[in-house]
């Protein structure tokens, strides 16, 4: 639309800013971003619990040798090889209990804290000699060795599966 001047001269003006269509297409832009800042974001929670679940596992394994380091006699007395450990208030108590009933109680509370901690958390002690084997479902625990195998299996991805795994092994001296 032309515009008339002072001077009676016209001129044509020009529209300056952004027109709809743009702003339509900033918009879409932005959003793609903002979906693949969300797709980065959930990917970096689902690793962060990977990695609480390793901590916690690993955690666990370490309560378990320093159990077994305080009981010593009950290591060397194959106390502690595939429990299903028992509750036993007498260790509890100034009577105490024995190097056996000991290991119990500490299969017992550690297999209860690893249930606890990780989902669908398993775990088992044992003899091994291939401590890397075995299964939530399945242990794999042949009795055989010196090497106490520690297991620990739990569901990182919430499929209703136990298959993430961590072991360790102790060797009393």
């Amino acid at each position: 639309m032309p515009l008339r001047q002072a001077n009676g001269t016209t001129c044509l003006s020009r529209a300056s800013g952004s027109t709809l269509i743009e702003v339509l297409v900033s918009l879409l832009v932005l959003s793609f971003g903002m979906l693949g800042l969300a797709g980065v974001q959930a990917v970096s929670l689902r690793g962060n619990l990977a990695a609480y679940y390793r901590t916690m596992a690993t955690t666990q394994s370490a309560d378990m040798v320093e159990r077994m380091r305080a009981n010593i006699v009950g290591v060397a007395d194959g106390n502690y090889d595939d429990v299903a450990g028992a509750a036993t208030t007498n260790c509890f108590t100034v009577t105490g209990c024995s190097s056996a009933q000991m290991a119990a109680q500490d299969v017992f509370d550690w297999s209860a804290r690893v249930a606890a901690t990780l989902p669908l958390g398993a775990a088992v002690i044992c003899l091994d000699s291939t401590p890397t084997d075995g299964t939530a479902a399945a242990n794999a625990c042949d009795g055989a060795g010196s090497i106490y195998a520690i297991k620990l299996w739990w569901d990182d991805d919430r499929d209703g599966t136990a298959d993430q795994a961590f072991r360790t092994t102790f060797q009393p001296l």
